[in-house]
């Protein structure tokens, strides 16, 4: 098998993206064979690569799996590994993996609830957050203020932010009565707070905001707040072919390992519904 460039591989090994593994390379937190790692390495299998002084578990192509999880998130956890806060992550809630990390797809903020996907492919996770990928991201928001039809078409011709234009690909009134009002908006970056800085933009206050799709993947009404649903193998393969990437097999579980999944997910059901009724999906 011929060698990989390091980030790929670090990235597909599930230590984040592959533009944070080139961060992190450029500032020399990695050693391969004792070495100080720069960005164009490319490693083999039997490489030695330490993170930090440590060892880092390797996951080539020919052995990558790829999975992908769609992940209700509620409000109040945030979207990183580990929170010197002490706060609730996302992580805490996902399934243990035999092999490489869950990797997040995008982030949501503490205070954003709705769809957040993760896989153990660095490839598809990078394909799905590069820009060049275009792929679009909706919103449904819950405002407070007075909104007309020449603030929605400001919205969408692009506002001047501190960290520039930026603007709504679409929006569209869902719902309400009143002075709160729900709102569909669709955006094509994961800029940090983009959805709420454009409506304050305009004076208007976002009291509530969730994600309801990544891409060609809808938040599923079957899925709970707090609970977790993975991809059937056939949607994996077609959102492969969609994103152009390599073709990989999709993870066959035995019958022992689909029988443990399926009480995983009953049981983070059952907690999640126990002690009061579930929202509608756009509470």
């Amino acid at each position: 098998m011929s060698d990989e460039k390091l980030q790929k591989v670090l990235a597909r090994s599930g230590l984040g993206s592959r533009r944070e593994m080139e961060r992190w390379i450029g500032e020399g937190r990695f050693t391969i064979d004792g070495a100080t790692a720069t960005l164009g390495d490319r490693i083999g299998p039997k490489a030695q690569v330490l993170m930090n002084g440590r060892e880092v578990k390797l996951v080539f192509e020919r052995e990558s799996q790829r999975r992908v999880l769609i992940y209700n998130k509620p409000l109040g956890e945030i979207s990183t590994r580990h929170d010197p806060e002490g706060r609730k992550t996302v992580f805490s809630h996902l399934p243990p993996l035999n092999q490489g990390r869950w990797i997040a797809i995008g982030r949501l903020d503490i205070n954003t609830s709705g769809l957040l996907l993760f896989t153990t492919d660095g490839d598809l996770a990078n394909a799905m957050m590069h820009p060049s990928a275009e792929i679009d991201r909706e919103y449904a928001v819950r405002v407070l203020g007075n909104v007309d039809e020449a603030m929605l078409a400001r919205l969408k011709e692009g506002v001047l932010l501190e960290d520039g234009m930026a603007r709504f690909t679409d929006v569209q009134f869902f719902d309400g009565e009143g002075a709160n009002k729900w709102y569909h908006c669709v955006v094509m970056e994961g800029r940090n707070r983009e959805v709420r800085r454009l409506w304050e933009s305009q004076g208007i206050q976002v009291s509530r905001l969730k994600r309801v799709r990544y891409g060609p993947l809808f938040l599923p009404s079957d899925v709970p707040v707090g609970t977790w649903k993975e991809l059937a193998p056939k949607e994996i393969t077609n959102l492969g072919k969609m994103l152009e990437l390599k073709e990989k097999r999709p993870v066959k579980l035995d019958t022992k390992e689909k029988e443990v999944l399926e009480r995983r997910y009953k049981r983070q059901r059952s907690r999640r519904e126990v002690g009061g009724r579930r929202k509608p999906s756009g509470e």
